[in-house]
């Protein structure tokens, strides 16, 4: 169903309803009203074919946007915004998150990474997301050795933890950091 309200689907079934009332009015021989349907309806629908040919759709949301509202906004605002990033409709991209993978130097321009779903997470530690792969040609032994930069990369205070449920599917949570962590770390370092 969410299929059916993409910017690219509502685009093109304008455009095609406007160039149909064009043609049927140029068939009945209203030119008043067949000559701007016509002439805006065929570019308006080839527009909505475009955009649909480079059209990525959202990653699947497992937790609803209204469940975790409070601990989002409390919660580090990077992960709020790359969760309304994720979630919504793009154009132009192979793949979610496309130029974050490529700075992180796990990009592969045949076969990318492609985020599948998206979790919003409440712990002890605070508010998380979780994001799951499917990894493509980017093999999991590369995450693996970027772990820890994946956690600083997203947003400050964040560590990245990573979880492979099947073959060729990586699970990437990101969690703050545990301040008695923080602080047995600062300890060791006097």
């Amino acid at each position: 169903m969410n299929d059916l309200f993409s910017p690219g689907s509502l685009v093109t079934v304008a455009g095609g309803v406007l160039a149909v009332v064009g043609a049927v009015a140029y068939t009945n021989g209203n030119a008043n009203l067949s000559l701007p349907t016509i002439f805006y309806g065929v570019p308006i629908l080839i527009g909505g074919l475009a955009l649909k040919s480079s059209e990525l759709p959202p990653a699947k949301r497992v937790t609803p946007a209204a469940v975790l509202r409070q601990a989002r906004e409390k919660g580090a605002p990077e992960l709020g915004k790359l969760v309304w990033d994720v979630t919504r409709w793009r154009y132009g991209q192979k793949a979610h998150l496309e130029t974050s993978l490529e700075a992180l130097k796990l990009w592969d321009k045949d076969n990318p990474p492609q985020l599948q779903e998206i979790e919003e997470l409440e712990t002890s530690a605070g508010y998380g997301v979780r994001l799951r792969f499917n990894l493509g040609a980017v093999p999991l032994d590369l995450w693996q050795e970027r772990q820890e930069r994946l956690g600083r990369f997203f947003a400050k205070g964040l560590h990245a933890e990573l979880k492979s449920p099947s073959a060729g599917v990586l699970d990437l949570i990101l969690l703050p950091v545990n301040k008695d962590d923080e602080l047995a770390g600062q300890d060791g370092v006097s």
